[in-house]
Order: structure tokens, then C-alpha cells, then sequence
């Protein structure tokens, strides 16, 4: 694979905007799209999920001193890994039409400015893991270090997109965790509930990765879609999603968690959120379309996690 360190970084302008990024000048507004801020909505919910299933068991670690030190430790978190992956992603950026505009190959930001706000963030995402307890504090910095490694999978292996899974399931767990101070008992029911995310996520990723399959061929980038094709990534997705919501389902069926009829509804209706997004890939056909994709990718998969989240707490106050 070719090395992209010598690579110039053009600033032209009228470049192409991404989706879920934010057209103001003004340094608040670039650093929300450095990150793409509203793609915090992908999984917040689920960090919330953690904490609820947290309740049943400790119900006193909830409170609002907790949940405002978890709101800002998730924040912080991905502010520093997405901040990370464009730093280390510059050059590719630079090179692919489609991310040519983002912050950093468009001059926007300097590479000083993002390292300095990754810095930042990742000194609050630690300072807020302490506040909240011992456990989430000693693990905070080993969280971090798994969610930058993301950020260089794509140069080697095509499973990628399951590394990232894993680095979002840390999220639901870590929420957990702040509001328990301990891990599951069983063991494994915390297993249960990051592996269905893991499965989630990985799905969700592979179709947001075929905006790029030419691309990822012609550099030398690793991804299931440029290994296997549009169609059998695709495929892969399907799987994916299915294992994520067998999952959910096993965490109730098995009385990992007494959850019930709200919570399992939730489940039903994720299934079916996510048929549609693949319902709306499929119908692409071989011709792919970078709306089609994005809406798919973003609208479907907010809608989801947002979703589970209202009707996994339903579940619980209908049992409180």
C-alpha cells in the first residue's frame, strides 16, 4: 500500500459538503463538523440503555450527578476518537472527493487546532470517568487507547468495521458501569448487551463504507466491500444486523435482565427499522447512490437507537 505522507493537501474551495456537517464559519461550527457532531445521536441512546439496565440492580448509582458526568465522558470520548481519525486520516481525506472538504485537508483547521481540542478531550473524557468512579477511571484510559487503534484497522485487516463495533460497545458498557461501579452478574449479560451494539455497529459501518469501495481499491484501503463486493457486503450487513438483534432479544429471553414486554417490543421494532434500511440499499440495485446511503446509514440507524432507548425505559418505569 502506498504511503500517503507525501501527498499535498489541497484547500480548494467549493468543495463538497458532507451530510450531518454545519455551514458556519465560526470555530464552534468547524469543530462540529471536525467530529460531525449530530452523529452523537447514533449512539447516546444506547449509552442510556446501559445505564437502565444498570438501575435494576443498583438503583441507587442513578442519579443526576451520575448522568451528567456520563453525558459528559461519552461526548468527550468521541469528540477525541473522531477527532483522532481524522488526524490520522488527513492525507486519504485529502485524496477522496467525497471527504476532500472536511476540516482538515480543506484548511478549515489546522492540525495544531485539532490535536490541541483531541488533547483536550480525551483529559475530560479521563477527569469525567474518575468522577463518576474507581472502575470506569482505571479502564477510561484503555477504552481510549482501543477507540484511537480503530483509526489505523483500515490500513490492515478488512474486519475493521468490527473493531469499530466493538469501540461503540464500549459505550453502553461504560455506561453500565458508571451507574453499577461493577461489571454483570453473570459476567456474560454485559458480554450479551456489547455484542448485540458490536453487531450493530459493524452493520451499520459496512454500508456507510460502500460511499468509498472504489476508493479503498485504488488506495490500497482495506474494507468488506472493497474485499467482497458490493453485493456480498451487503450481504454481510444483513447478517450483522440480524446477529445484533438476536441478541438484544437473548438479554430478555434469558433473564440476563428482568426486562419484558416494553423492552422486547423495542427489539421487534428495531428489527423492522433496520429491514427497511437495507430495504432502501437494496433498491440502489448496483448503481449506488451517496444520499441513499448516508439516509440509510444516519436517519435509519438514529431512529433505532432512539427508539430502543424510549421503550427500553418504558420497560423500566413500568416496573419501578
Amino acid at each position: 500500500m502506498s504511503s500517503p505522507e507525501s501527498i499535498p493537501m489541497p484547500k480548494e474551495p467549493g468543495l463538497t459538503r458532507e451530510g450531518q456537517t454545519f455551514s458556519g464559519g465560526s470555530l464552534a461550527a468547524r469543530y462540529a463538523s471536525f467530529v460531525k457532531l449530530p452523529h452523537t445521536l447514533l449512539l447516546l441512546p444506547f449509552a442510556g440503555v446501559g445505564a437502565i439496565l444498570a438501575s435494576y440492580t443498583h438503583p441507587a448509582g442513578v442519579t443526576w450527578r451520575a448522568g451528567l458526568w456520563i453525558l459528559v465522558a461519552f461526548t468527550a470520548a468521541r469528540f477525541a476518537a473522531m477527532g483522532f481519525n481524522r488526524i490520522v486520516d488527513r492525507r486519504w481525506d485529502a485524496l477522496n472527493p467525497r471527504t476532500a472538504g472536511r476540516e482538515l485537508p480543506a484548511g478549515r483547521l489546522s492540525l495544531a487546532q485539532a490535536g490541541g481540542a483531541v488533547a483536550v478531550a480525551s483529559l475530560v473524557f479521563v477527569a469525567a470517568a474518575w468522577e463518576l468512579n474507581p472502575l470506569c477511571g482505571w479502564l477510561a484510559p484503555v477504552a481510549l487507547a482501543w477507540i484511537f487503534f480503530y483509526s489505523f484497522t483500515k490500513r490492515f485487516t478488512h474486519w475493521a468495521h468490527n473493531v469499530l463495533g466493538f469501540s461503540l460497545a464500549i459505550a453502553p458498557v461504560g455506561a453500565y458501569l458508571a451507574v453499577a461501579g461493577e461489571w454483570s452478574h453473570p459476567w456474560y449479560s454485559l458480554v450479551t448487551l456489547a455484542s448485540a451494539v458490536m453487531f450493530w455497529s459493524a452493520g451499520f459501518d459496512i454500508i456507510y463504507s460502500l460511499q468509498d469501495v472504489d476508493f479503498d481499491r485504488a488506495h490500497g484501503l482495506y474494507s468488506l466491500p472493497a474485499r467482497k463486493g458490493t453485493r456480498k457486503a451487503i450481504v454481510l450487513a444483513r447478517v450483522f444486523h440480524a446477529h445484533a438483534v438476536v441478541f438484544f432479544i437473548l438479554l430478555a429471553v434469558f433473564h440476563r435482565f428482568p426486562l419484558h414486554s416494553f423492552y422486547l417490543l423495542g427489539a421487534v421494532l428495531a428489527a423492522v427499522i433496520l429491514f427497511h434500511e437495507h430495504r432502501m440499499v437494496a433498491k440502489m440495485g448496483e448503481k449506488l447512490d451517496l444520499k441513499v446511503i448516508d439516509k440509510a446509514f444516519f436517519h435509519a440507524n438514529v431512529a433505532m437507537s432512539t427508539m430502543f432507548f424510549f421503550f427500553t425505559l418504558l420497560d423500566r418505569i413500568f416496573q419501578a
